[in-house]
């Protein structure tokens, strides 16, 4: 890492994502806080938080919006219909496919759950002003997108791939 003197701030891509490193925990941390009052973690409040604000959803469908692999989205969803908090049916339309729908329980908890943490995490986030936001959302975005493109064109080694050459 370059070393700057006091007045001349690091903008080399280690020190940005160091700063984004730790402003995501932080606010992760107070996410989780969050979410955890209701007895339930950030992936089943990321799938009932989806089924609120999408409706009824496909697993497929689901796992799109709250980016889990297969496996991990099947037992979030059994672990919240166990619970009570959702129901799988039958598609009508495809014999394959099951989708999954939130039950009165399930409603009332994550719209208490989501009014709840939406207001957390406008406490977390209360040093930034509305224009501060305005600003940093496209930078965010662009960042988000630029760091995806590039790491897909990049090829990647696995753990096996290095071992391999030792």
């Amino acid at each position: 890492m370059k070393i700057s003197p006091q007045n001349d701030p690091d903008l080399s891509g280690i020190h940005l994502w160091l700063l984004l490193w730790k402003a995501s925990r932080a606010v992760e941390a107070h996410s989780m806080r969050s979410v955890a009052q209701f007895e339930i973690g950030t992936t089943d409040f990321g799938v009932l938080e989806a089924l609120l604000h999408k409706g009824s959803l496909t697993v497929t469908q689901l796992r799109g919006k709250v980016l889990l692999t297969s496996g991990s989205m099947t037992t979030a969803v059994d672990r919240l219909e166990a619970r009570g908090l959702v129901a799988r049916h039958d598609d009508a339309n495809d014999r394959r496919a099951r989708i999954i729908r939130l039950t009165p329980e399930g409603r009332k908890l994550i719209e208490c759950a989501f009014a709840q943490h939406r207001d957390e995490m406008e406490s977390a986030l209360a040093g930034f002003s509305n224009e501060d936001r305005a600003n940093l959302l496209p930078l965010l975005r662009r960042l988000g997108r630029t760091a995806e493109t590039t790491f897909h064109a990049t090829p990647q080694q696995t753990g096996a791939d290095l071992r391999r050459k030792e």
